[in-house]
């Protein structure tokens, strides 16, 4: 039921399913209110057939967006519409306490759009680093303390009383964008977030590429910037202790003197100070250097930048101007269209996927996302 109302024919041609099994599977959602009929086929040679539609607020998805910063959460329901959003600052004291946090903004938005919170099935969150499938914790992702050494999805679940699906934010942000943004529809497509870190997504061949310990786009540790074998990258990463928040004011401070923030050495920038262009400058290089390592790898039909850093303009421009000489072939760079919701359609993305999947009782491929198209969803308003 990916585009609207559909036939149960049409059901069983999609999942594989036999169309006795779909009958009794839609009979079944029928009378437990998740689905409804909604008219009749016409136009067609032969018998008409009844048309079902998924009931838009028959269960809810909770889409988190975690990152070193801030949290944000949003509902999304069946139809994929977005209801309500809580954002505020990441609790500096981390683990349990960001997971109690995620909880609360969940049941705070439930409670602002009066969604009952039994109708909550399922939470998704978006987190910079590496989920942990057997242990439920997040590694790789110093920005944000004790979620490596706890069962991170397994506090979520407790303190919300939902499944919890944990998923790299940038991996979410590539399914975002691959679903509404400018990567619409790419069977291969890359996304490159940066922002307190650095990160990237994969599309290749219509699939989202994990990796072997879900650790695939860790862009952060690709071997240049500072000395990738110091200690120190083998925590942050040798790209993102130059490339991402720290690096840039740590830069700024050296040639200035001056600490002050990522916006700050942006609107210097803009007003003509000169050590605040040579860190844009220079970030830019290391950024396109990433986009050309990506490229090279996985020849994507496209790249898109995102992130609180990523996304400005001034550095899409000059990460654009450098890449004819860095690589033999042209790239397409585009500026994320969504975003900081980039994550949040993603999750809500891998939300609707696994009620699919459990409703019907068959899996979809491996990584791949089957959604309703562009056309029929609002979610992407999120991102206006």
């Amino acid at each position: 039921m990916n585009d609207g109302p559909i036939s149960r024919a049409a059901i069983a041609k999609s999942t594989g399913l036999s169309k006795q099994t779909v009958s009794e599977i839609v009979g079944g959602l029928e009378d437990a209110g998740w689905v409804r009929e909604t008219g009749r086929t016409s136009g067609h040679v032969g018998r008409s057939a009844v048309n079902y539609e998924i009931v838009p607020e028959a269960a809810y998805i909770a889409a988190v967006d975690l990152g070193g910063t801030k949290v944000r959460a949003v509902i999304a329901d069946l139809a994929c519409s977005i209801h309500g959003e809580r954002v505020e600052p990441t609790d500096p004291k981390g683990g349990v306490a960001v997971a109690e946090q995620i909880a609360r903004l969940c049941r705070q938005v439930a409670e602002d759009e009066s969604i009952p919170l039994d109708k909550l099935a399922l939470a998704v969150v978006g987190a910079p680093g590496v989920p942990e499938t057997e242990t439920g914790s997040i590694q790789m992702s110093p920005n944000i303390g004790g979620i490596d050494t706890i069962d991170f999805a397994g506090a979520i679940r407790t303190s919300l009383g939902v499944d919890v699906v944990l998923e790299n934010d940038v991996n979410l942000a590539v399914l975002g964008e691959n679903w509404l943004g400018l990567g619409q529809g790419a069977s291969n497509l890359a996304f490159i977030a940066l922002g307190t870190g650095i990160g990237g997504g994969l599309i290749l061949n219509g699939e989202l590429i994990r990796g072997a310990a879900n650790s695939a786009g860790e862009l952060g540790f690709l071997p240049f910037g500072a000395d990738p074998f110091e200690a120190e990258s083998k925590k942050a990463g040798a790209l993102e202790r130059v490339v991402a928040t720290v690096g840039m004011k740590n830069r700024y401070r050296e040639l200035s003197g001056d600490a002050v923030e990522v916006p700050e050495i942006f609107d210097r920038a803009e007003q003509g100070d000169q050590n605040a262009l040579t860190v844009l400058d220079e970030t830019a290089k290391y950024l396109a250097r990433a986009v050309c390592a990506v490229c090279a790898v996985a020849n994507p039909e496209k790249v898109i930048l995102g992130g609180s850093i990523g996304e400005r303009s001034e550095l899409v421009e000059r990460v654009r101007a450098l890449l004819p000489a860095g690589f033999s072939r042209p790239i397409t760079v585009e500026r994320s269209a969504l975003g900081h919701s980039a994550s949040l359609i993603g999750a809500a993305a891998i939300g609707l996927t696994q009620l699919r999947n459990a409703l019907f009782g068959a899996e979809a491929p491996a990584g791949t996302i089957a959604l309703p198209s562009g056309r029929t969803v609002n979610l992407s308003e999120a991102a206006q």
